[in-house]
């Protein structure tokens, strides 16, 4: 058979001397097409009013609407800004809010968010809670869910996928939108008609060659250097190798748990070589929010450190400017210790974040003036450990589904114009894994064993399979429980009027992804190369430089007071989804009451 006959894709990719492993050409002799990772190239903007974030763009509908959103390493479906919210904050100008929550200007206005009702292709789902593992750390939000059209702006060839499930969020709890990386499908109700998510649908179509991904968050405060994410692989020039690799949780609600051993402050109040982590605890890596959320005992330590003070009325931890100058001069550090266990020693993992990485400012509607805060928050139990998007702008997150394991590796900064992308491939049934943790060169066979050997083997197999029944069956029914359910009428009574143009006989609709096909390796060479968005320069300005988003965040802030609105109380614990559904006089989707002017 010719090769050429082999469809491979970015063959003008650069060049990087890698050569096929023995899965990519067994896939080339059996004309398989072969996938390669997809680069997600980062916007120019720097978004957020709880930090400054380094955003991709996607555009969303027929015709088209963009928006600067931000990946969840915990979710797995796509949430936009609803205009609902901003005509509730500022009515006199919402665009100006849309503006600041992601939306970019739309057939020659400024966007206060996703108009649902303009998209030629919306499908409408209904109106449900958020699916969203924040809520245990009290984000709270309703969405206005259908299907429509999804493209991811920044790839070169402008991956772009029809009938999609996504939410428009009004709720100010969740600033921006989000992208999710999770591999779970999405239900609504029941588990019955269960939908495929971005990334599956990905996979299904032979886009990228697996559920994995690689992901930092960028840094702001290193020259702005930009965020990286690499669909189907990861990108080795964005960190230094890393020789352990973390064992997903058994609780796939919170699948990306590390232990942490310790958190090590060079040079703060208390000096050299303190334990700000007293005790080790496992937290959950999520980069849906900022925070590092903390048991009281790491937070006093923390606040003894750093010179922190407690704000009660909106729970952060706030520095003053002369504290704050002072760590500016002196750059201390804080060393998180990460393990596969939470008891000390064994082979551990070192993340050093610099205090600027701390260096964050809180605005509207935290606080009427941006406010200089420190990134932590304060857990009231082990269900609230979280370690947010702080923590990525230093951190490499590896993740691969498929095998249930991934890696978290220093950032690099050095090589930010010599991407390398390497590909991880789904596990095959034959001798050849196609994936290993030195950038997917290793491929190692398995010897052949004796009739004796295996039975022995199946015999503890059969154990193992009993005690992971148990464990299953324990976890499905703590975190596979149906998301979205109804909620009673009463609560529609503020929703009707909003979904005054609901579609009659709108159904769910999807299938489970086959996981069997086979996908191989390709070489590292092969990846598919981004494309630039439009220089910074071609940006639209909104309100000033308020198009461009690149300096300091105090020049986002949003006049008001209190804290963030949240949404529409919906009954119901453990992160169930609830539909709103009946009829009653027409009232907001959110609870926002601050108007700005």
């Amino acid at each position: 058979m010719d090769l050429m006959q082999v469809s491979l894709r970015a063959q003008n990719s650069p060049v990087d001397g890698r050569v096929a492993s023995q899965g990519s050409r067994d896939a080339m002799f059996n004309n398989t097409t072969i996938a390669a990772p997809i680069s997600w190239t980062p916007s120019a903007y720097w978004d957020g009013n709880d930090g400054l974030w380094n955003t991709f763009t996607v555009g969303v509908g027929t015709p088209q609407q963009n928006f600067r959103i931000l990946p969840s390493t915990a979710g797995q479906e796509t949430w936009l800004p609803n205009p609902e919210g901003c005509e509730t904050a500022n009515p006199a100008n919402p665009g100006y809010c849309g503006s600041l929550r992601g939306a970019l200007p739309y057939q020659g206005s400024n966007s206060s968010g996703f108009a649902n009702n303009e998209s030629s292709s919306w499908d409408l789902i209904g109106l449900y809670t958020v699916d969203a593992e924040e809520a245990d750390l009290g984000y709270e939000g309703n969405g206005l869910y259908g299907f429509d059209t999804v493209k991811l702006n920044g790839t070169n060839e402008a991956v772009n996928q029809t009938g999609q499930v996504l939410a428009s969020v009004p709720d100010l709890d969740y600033w921006l939108g989000y992208f999710g990386l999770g591999p779970k499908t999405i239900n609504f109700t029941t588990f019955n008609q269960p939908i495929p998510n971005y990334m599956s649908n990905l996979v299904n179509s032979h886009q990228i060659p697996s559920l994995s991904w690689g992901y930092t968050a960028g840094a702001h405060y290193r020259n702005q250097s930009p965020a990286s994410l690499t669909l189907g692989g990861y990108d080795t020039s964005r960190f230094t190798p890393s020789y352990i690799s973390f064992s997903m949780d058994a609780d796939n609600s919170r699948p990306l748990q590390v232990g942490v051993q310790g958190a090590i402050a060079e040079g703060a109040l208390d000096g050299a070589g303190v334990n700000l982590w007293p005790t080790p605890t496992y937290h959950f890596i999520d980069s849906t929010l900022p925070h590092i959320w903390l048991p009281s005992d790491a937070c006093d330590a923390f606040v003894a450190a750093f010179g922190l003070t407690y704000d009660n009325t909106t729970d952060l931890f706030l520095i003053n400017s002369t504290m704050r100058q002072r760590w500016l001069n002196d750059k201390p550090t804080v060393t998180f210790v990460l393990a596969n266990t939470t008891v000390l020693g064994g082979q551990t993992q070192t993340i050093e974040l610099p205090y600027a990485a701390f260096d964050m400012q809180a605005s509207y509607p935290y606080y009427q003036n941006a406010t200089n805060y420190f990134p932590i928050r304060r857990a009231a139990n082990d269900s609230q450990y979280t370690i947010g998007r702080t923590f990525l702008q230093e951190a490499y997150l590896i993740v691969d589904h498929e095998r249930n394991n991934f890696t978290v590796a220093p950032t690099m900064f050095d090589k930010l114009d010599e991407p390398h992308f390497v590909a991880i491939y789904k596990p095959t049934n034959t001798s050849t894994d196609s994936s290993s943790d030195d950038g997917g060169n290793s491929n190692k066979g398995s010897q052949g064993l004796s009739g004796g050997a295996i039975g022995g083997i199946a015999v503890g197999v059969i154990a193992i399979i009993a005690l992971l029944g148990l464990a299953i069956w324990f976890f499905t029914r703590r975190s596979d429980k149906p998301k979205h359910q109804p909620l009673p009428t009463s609560d529609l009574e503020k929703l009707e009027g909003y979904l005054a143009d609901k579609k009659d006989g709108t159904q769910v609709h999807g299938t489970e992804l086959d996981f069997q096909q086979n996908l191989h390796e390709v070489p590292g060479s092969m990846a598919r190369h981004p494309s630039e968005l439009p220089s910074p320069a071609a940006a639209t300005e909104v309100e000033g430089d308020m198009g461009k988003m690149r300096g300091r965040p105090g020049m986002y802030e949003m006049p008001g007071s209190g804290q963030g609105s949240g949404s529409l109380e919906a009954p119901g614990s453990d992160g169930v989804r609830h539909e709103l559904y009946g009829s009653g006089p027409a009232h907001s989707l959110s609870r926002a009451n601050q108007h700005l002017p």
